[in-house]
């Protein structure tokens, strides 16, 4: 059965390659333990997608990769 997630007091960040011209745009909060929230900087009201943690970090280390 799906759960839901209490975002409410959740940090979003943008990526420090963002502008503020309207570009396409994610945002990440880091204090939900566990999980990775991610979101369209665009649509902060729309969806969001949760990663589990230690899948997220595995992504991130490929891209500095």
């Amino acid at each position: 059965m799906p759960t839901t997630t209490d975002l409410s007091t959740a940090a979003w960040r943008k990526s420090s390659y963002s502008n503020n011209d309207g570009g396409n745009c994610v945002e990440v909060a880091d204090n939900v333990p566990g999980l990775v929230p991610v979101r369209d900087s665009k649509n902060p009201d729309g969806p969001d997608i949760l990663f589990p943690a230690a899948p997220w970090a595995t992504f991130i280390a490929s891209l500095k990769a």
